[in-house]
């Protein structure tokens, strides 16, 4: 599977409000898609998590909350890597809980802008 160009999928919606909530909606997906085992941490990290879309939220959406989201998905598949099994998975876990939630929030603070 390619990569995500985040700034290409993006490109469609001329309003930063809707970039931000596309952006959230499809980190709901990928989350979804990693929580049911769908989607690895390493191919999360190489599909969407990668420098590039890092860089495209820092620069151009500029938004705390989206830096955020993109933070705490590029750190799951340390957690695998540095932390024993049971440990790593409540780590992934709550690392998936904290994305869901800025998602979400994410979406209701553009949704009441828009």
């Amino acid at each position: 599977m390619k990569a995500i160009d985040l700034a290409k999928f993006l490109s469609g919606e001329q309003q930063l409000e809707g970039q931000l909530a596309m952006f959230a909606l499809l980190n709901l997906g990928i989350v979804e898609s990693l929580d049911s085992g769908e989607l690895s941490p390493s191919n999360a990290l190489r599909l969407f998590y990668n420098a590039d879309n890092c860089l495209h939220v820092r620069k151009t959406l500029r938004d705390k909350t989206a830096d955020q989201i993109m933070g705490h998905g590029v750190q799951l598949q340390d957690l695998i890597d540095a932390l024993p099994g049971d440990q790593a998975q409540q780590e992934f876990q709550r690392e998936l809980v904290a994305i869901r939630s800025l998602c979400l929030e994410l979406l209701h603070q553009h949704q009441l802008a828009a």
